[in-house]
Order: C-alpha cells, then sequence, then structure tokens
C-alpha cells in the first residue's frame, strides 16, 4: 500500500499441552487499512489476538509495532503501547459514567485528584472523532443502547492512543440500522489512520468493509489476499477446507402429508395474517426484514405468543395450545436466542439435552444420571458436539456446539416438526454447514426414521435459497404465499420483503 507496515505478526505459534492452536502465523495491518480475520470456531482467531493483547505469551514469533520490538507483558501493557481490544462481549462497567468509563485507568491526576474538566475535554474530543453520536459523557453507560455502548468502547481505545484497533465479532448484537452506524464509524477511522483487524463470521461484512483477508484454519493460515481479488466461494473454501458446493447439501425430498396447517394467523401484535401449510419431509424458509414479524409468527405456533384469531393445526389436534402441548403434539421450537430462551447455559449439556423428555431414565420418575448420561452420548456422538462429556456445562462450549445441543434436544424428543428460528446465527460457517447438513438429514429422513418438517426463519439469504423447498416472505406482519425456491432468487425476495413489486 505504499506505506510502512503498523503491525507486523510473523512466526508466531502457540501449543497447549498437546494441542497446536497456532503455527507459524503471520498478519500484517497497514496504517489506514481494515484486515480481516475469519476462520471458523476453533481455528485460532482468539488465540492469535491474545498474543497480540498480551493476555498469553507465544512459543515463538515476532511482532513489531510501527518496527520497534512489542511484546506485551499483559492487557494493560498491550493498551498503553496502542492495542485497542473490542470483545464481542464489551467490557464496560455499566454503573459508571461514559467518561468515567472512557478513561477509566488511564484518569489524568494531580495530587492524587482527578482533573475532570480535562476528563471531559478527552471523552468529548475522542467520541467527536465519530461524528455527531448524541452520546452525553456524564450519562449512565448502563443506560445506553447496545450500538452506543459500543460507540463508547471504541472511543476508550482512541482516548488512550489507539493505533491498532481489534474489533471481534462488531454486529453480533446489533440491528441493521446499527451495523450500518457502525460500518460509518469503521470508514472515519479508517480515514484517519488506525489499522483495524476485523473479526467476523459474515463473509459478507468481510466483503463490504475489509481491504486484506486472512483465513486460519486449524491454527494455520489458510489464505491470504485483497478482498477484491477473492469471492465469497473463495473465502469459505479457505475457512471449511471444501468447496462452497458442499456448504449446501440437498438430497432428493419427497413431501408427504400436510402435518402443519396456519390459516389467517394473527397475533396480538404480529403476525396481522399468516397462512401456510408445512408438508413431512420439507423445508419451508419464512424471509422478511428485521421486525417483519417472523419471530412472532413462530412464537404463536409454539405457543409463546398469544393468538388473537385464526387457525392452526398440528397434526389432528386444532386450537390454541401451550409450549407444553406443543411438545406433546409433537413440535419443538429453536429460538434465536439460545442463551437466554433457548438453553440453560449454567447446565450440563446432558441436562439441557434431555430436559423436555426424562422419561425412561430411571423407575418410579427418577432420572438416573448413568441413563441421561447414556442418552446425552448417542447424540453428542451423532451430532458430532464438540464437548468434554455429558456433564460438562453449556456455557463453555463454543456458539456453534451450543447450537447443536439445542438441535439435539428436538431430536432426543422426537418431533415430527421443527419450528427453527434463525438455526445459525453468530455460529461460524464450519458449524453452519453442518447445521445445514443436519437439516437435509432430517427433512429426507434416515434410515428407519419418517422424515420431518422443518419451519426454518432466516435473516440471511443464501441459506434459505441453499436449504429451503419453499420460501414465503413476510412484509409488516403479513406473510405471502410460500413459492418453490426454483422460481425465486435474492432480488425477488428483497422486493417482496420491502414491499416493492417486481419491475417497479
Amino acid at each position: 500500500m505504499g506505506v510502512a507496515e503498523r503491525l507486523r505478526m510473523e512466526g508466531i505459534s502457540k501449543r497447549f499441552g498437546p494441542t497446536q492452536a497456532l503455527l507459524n502465523v503471520d498478519l500484517t495491518v497497514n496504517p489506514g487499512e481494515v484486515h480481516a480475520l475469519v476462520g471458523e470456531n476453533g481455528a485460532g482467531k482468539s488465540t492469535l489476538m491474545k498474543v497480540l493483547s498480551g493476555a498469553i505469551q507465544p512459543d515463538a514469533g515476532t511482532m513489531p509495532l510501527e518496527g520497534s520490538p512489542f511484546r506485551p507483558r499483559g492487557p494493560l501493557e498491550a493498551r498503553n503501547a496502542g492495542v485497542g481490544m473490542i470483545y464481542q462481549e464489551l467490557s464496560l462497567a455499566p454503573h459508571l459514567s461514559v467518561e468515567d468509563n472512557v478513561l477509566l485507568g488511564a484518569e489524568p491526576t494531580s495530587l492524587g485528584f482527578v482533573r475532570r474538566a480535562e476528563v471531559r475535554a478527552r471523552v468529548l474530543d475522542a467520541l467527536g472523532q465519530f461524528g455527531d453520536t448524541g452520546i452525553d459523557p456524564r450519562s449512565s453507560v448502563g443506560s445506553l443502547s447496545p450500538a452506543e455502548q459500543q460507540i463508547v468502547e471504541i472511543a476508550r481505545a482512541v482516548a488512550v492512543g489507539c493505533r491498532v484497533l481489534v474489533l471481534d465479532e462488531p454486529t453480533s448484537s446489533l440491528t441493521g440500522d446499527d451495523v450500518e452506524k457502525l460500518f460509518g464509524l469503521i470508514e472515519r477511522l479508517r480515514a484517519q489512520g488506525h489499522a483495524i483487524v476485523y473479526i467476523s463470521h459474515f463473509i459478507e461484512e468481510v466483503k463490504r468493509i475489509a481491504d486484506r483477508v486472512t483465513v486460519l484454519r486449524d491454527g494455520l493460515v489458510a489464505g491470504e489476499g485483497g478482498v477484491a481479488e477473492l469471492s465469497t466461494d473463495a473465502i469459505i473454501e479457505m475457512m471449511v477446507g471444501r468447496g462452497i458446493g458442499a456448504l449446501y447439501p440437498r438430497s432428493a425430498r419427497s413431501p408427504g402429508e400436510v402435518v402443519l396447517e396456519v390459516d389467517g394467523l394473527q397475533g396480538i401484535g404480529k403476525p396481522t395474517s399468516a397462512s401456510l401449510t408445512l408438508r413431512r419431509g420439507e423445508v419451508l424458509g419464512i424471509a422478511g426484514l428485521v421486525g417483519s414479524g417472523r419471530t412472532e409468527l413462530v412464537r404463536c405456533l409454539f405457543g409463546l405468543d398469544p393468538v388473537r384469531s385464526g387457525r392452526v393445526r398440528l397434526g389432528a389436534w386444532v386450537g390454541p395450545a401451550s409450549p407444553a402441548r406443543r411438545w406433546l403434539q409433537g413440535a419443538g421450537m429453536l429460538s434465536e436466542d439460545r442463551k437466554r430462551e433457548g438453553l440453560a447455559v449454567g447446565l450440563s449439556v446432558a441436562d439441557n439435552l434431555t430436559a423436555s423428555r426424562l422419561t425412561g431414565f430411571g423407575p418410579l420418575g427418577l432420572v438416573l444420571t448413568g441413563r441421561q448420561d447414556e442418552a446425552a452420548r448417542r447424540w453428542i456422538e451423532a451430532l458430532g458436539i464438540r464437548c468434554r462429556g455429558p456433564r460438562q456445562t453449556v456455557n463453555a462450549l463454543s456458539g456453534g456446539n451450543q447450537q447443536k445441543v439445542a438441535l439435539a434436544r428436538l431430536l432426543h424428543h422426537d418431533v415430527d416438526v421443527l419450528l427453527l428460528d434463525e438455526p445459525t446465527r453468530g455460529i461460524d460457517v464450519a458449524s453452519k454447514a453442518q447445521v445445514y447438513e443436519l437439516i437435509d438429514h432430517l427433512a429426507r429422513g434416515e434410515a428407519g426414521t419418517a422424515p420431518k418438517a422443518v419451519l426454518m426463519v432466516s435473516s440471511y439469504l443464501p441459506e434459505l435459497m441453499g436449504v429451503c423447498d419453499r420460501i414465503g416472505v413476510m412484509h409488516r406482519g403479513r406473510l405471502g404465499a410460500a413459492r418453490p425456491v426454483v422460481e425465486l432468487d435474492e432480488h425477488a425476495i428483497m422486493l417482496e420483503a420491502t414491499g416493492q413489486e417486481a419491475g417497479s
């Protein structure tokens, strides 16, 4: 780029016991550049960034910062040297004010007293670099939106002289509008000469915001290059070690009898009108913009939200139902918010996996942990859940493996109808591929098991196009007629989702 490198990580290696987490990894970041770092969970991204932040010490390698030796002995030393880390889980003190958070640990003082006027001036200057944020430095951080809290976190790095800024999955908790604001902020930081490392699972984000990309797989650099020269397919292939054609498996499916029928369904707020049929052996996708009523539709179907009017027939059952009755009727739901609604993250894999069906684990209704663990192990093996065993707590697993536990519970319950709300949200590409393969197997039916019926809500159009047989689009609470995927493309879906007509 014709400029001196801001940071060079060269030959970085790190081993944890028998596990080689990193091996001879190189990464360079230039001033005024966004360098994306991508890879599936366990590829080594977090370990590499922990080396950069001083949280762990490498076994080998160097990483000069602006040409000078840089080997921080801890995160504070790295921060003082100009390396700012913005983690997926923000590290703010919600009970303190914005200005107290921005200069926390770096307050200007005189004779032991904080110089409040200087604090205010420095915070206003840091926030001012992002344009008109509307954030009052005196307001409590806990009162801010997730997007505003992220701005505060980034302002903290800027205020202490950040030269390299690392953003770890920065859009994971943001809505569409807030994502656009973040991208505008990144553009401003790039124009100011900051060197930015951008970690994301979303390849479309990488293609849009990054200049270069480095792909890690199994602790090694699988590829590197300019984003403009690399296709999405090429990046994904480097991440997972296989071609994009294998990402969306689609076996021959033979839809059978109707197992779910919805006619004129209306919730208290949304949906305003929804009708659909779902057959055994098919995957029906529900598309739509955020706020269109997709999640509310699924929640009404499962009995989580009240129904104002309409008719729902699930198998032989008609009428309103609670989630407990839906389980008994053969339907299971996977929530888009797996940590708050889909899983009890403080409990074990076995407890989560068998929570809705504890019969057969002991006499007189007792649950013998040996039998429970045996059942859990079958699903751990079948779905390839990476854990130490049935008794490991779910919060210690990666996002992809947590999602597999939530899906395994539906399979353990042996439901016929699976209501999946954003089943791949927040998981890496390799885990997504495994979820897609599982959905395909369920719709096809395995040896000795009947095909399942799958209703799948997703914000990501490529996966709906790749996985589903038919897709219905929601707009302002109203569900349009589902059409075969072969009759659709992403452009047509977006036109319908935004209330436009083809050719308008």
